[in-house]
């Protein structure tokens, strides 16, 4: 029997996207929605984010796909930003994306008066940890309401049994985790003037942090017994992948993805393994749990702190932060996603690491596959044959033999 005939409902995969070409991505290889901010009033201005055109092109290029493009617009707005972001509403009404996400009440209503049409999400920013916020929305108007990061699975099915059966819950289910309540940090204001509120956040949470005794500047003491000093507020990353049925159960509508700063590679890893299991558990359940260490071997393709479930099961305890570095684990190196065949049959690449002919390569493929291909030639845009492409974002020319298509992801193993 299918899981829809038991009454459950295939959840939405929200996935991000950087800029155009990980929108495109995104679509293809198993999003069902994309996330996306435009170049002001999203957070994360540090990101490339995405031009007037980009963004009309995007959701252009997703409808088409019968996918979903949802913009964010969820900073804390000050008075100097009121202006701007009406005409931001009003360039958006004529875009025509499907969903704004939202935190500050004010900007809700200007949006409600400038883009009417426009379906209004709730920013996980807005703190939204109990029903009778979710319900106080609704009644605004929200279609959905994303849930604060420090609910456990056991709260969202909570607020899921006291809400109105149209209003729809978004969680995030994968990636970076927040030191701060639902991300509303100030240590970066406090430490560069960026305001991890208005889109700029430094991340001083991944910063090393020592104790200094008021009476003795200079002298560093470690917090823990570690001579690299300790990164007290560094989380893992948040990984349910093993989980699908107990998010499923608590009646979440949309899993989001969090990541609106990565590359193509890990947008198309987690896009693709999260798309398998999901579509697995509908299938049958009994081939979802046979598959699950496929799952975890495929999300640990891309660069990712190490793993933890967050609040979903209770309060994380130490074991959730990392404490003695930084730094991402990187297994596969992200070499760049084949375009169009000339007519010598080499596929156009814009390469994004080195790699030379006679390497072993790694193929992503949307449709789930894996490929391993030998580099049997390398050319440059004039045609001139080269041993290795050593220039990052270099337009090439790649033979790989058999096999190769058009938005494919090369990738090779660390």
């Amino acid at each position: 029997m299918l899981m829809e005939d038991l009454g459950y409902k295939k959840p939405e995969l929200l996935i991000p996207a950087s800029n155009l070409e990980v929108l495109k991505i995104a679509v293809l290889y198993g999003a069902d929605a994309i996330y996306i901010g435009g170049e002001m009033y999203g957070l994360r201005a540090k990101a490339k984010n995405f031009s007037k055109e980009d963004m009309e092109e995007g959701i252009v290029f997703a409808h088409a796909h019968g996918k979903k493009v949802y913009v964010t617009a969820n900073i804390t707005a000050h008075n100097e930003d009121l202006e701007g972001i009406r005409k931001y509403f009003e360039e958006l009404k004529e875009m025509k994306p499907d969903a704004v996400i939202i935190s500050d009440p004010g900007v809700f209503e200007m949006a409600k008066e400038i883009a009417p049409d426009l379906e209004l999400h709730i920013s996980t920013q807005a703190n939204n940890v109990n029903y009778a916020t979710y319900r106080f929305w609704h009644r605004l108007g929200a279609k959905r309401v994303v849930s604060a990061r420090e609910l456990s699975l056991e709260e969202i099915k909570g607020i899921r049994d006291n809400i109105p059966e149209d209003l729809e819950i978004e969680t995030f289910i994968h990636g970076a985790m927040c030191m701060a309540h639902s991300g509303r940090c100030l240590l970066s204001n406090y430490f560069t003037g960026r305001d991890a509120n208005r889109g700029a956040c430094t991340h001083p949470c991944r910063w090393k942090y020592y104790l200094v005794e008021e009476t003795r500047p200079g002298e560093y003491l470690p917090v823990e017994e570690n001579e690299r000093g300790t990164y007290i507020f560094n989380s893992k990353d948040l990984c349910m992948i093993e989980y699908i049925p107990q998010l499923i159960d608590a009646g979440i509508d949309s899993f989001k993805v969090e990541g609106r700063m990565k590359t193509a590679l890990y947008v198309a890893s987690v896009a693709r393994t999260y798309r398998r299991a999901i579509d697995d558990f509908f299938e049958n359940p009994a081939l979802y749990e046979k598959n699950i260490l496929y799952y975890k071997e495929e999300i640990s393709k891309c660069t990712y702190r190490q793993f933890t479930t967050g609040f979903f099961f209770g309060k994380p305890d130490a074991d959730a932060q990392i404490y003695d570095n930084n730094t991402y684990i990187k297994e596969y190196t992200y070499l760049g996603i084949i375009g169009a065949k000339n007519g010598e049959g080499y596929y156009r690449l814009e390469q994004r690491n080195k790699f030379s002919v006679g390497d072993e390569i790694e193929v992503m493929k949307p449709d789930g596959r894996n490929l391993m291909l030998t580099v049997k030639g390398i050319r440059d845009e004039e045609g001139n044959e080269m041993e290795s492409c050593p220039h990052p974002k270099q337009v090439i020319f790649v033979n790989l033999g058999e096999g190769l298509e058009e938005n494919d992801i090369l990738r090779r193993k660390e």
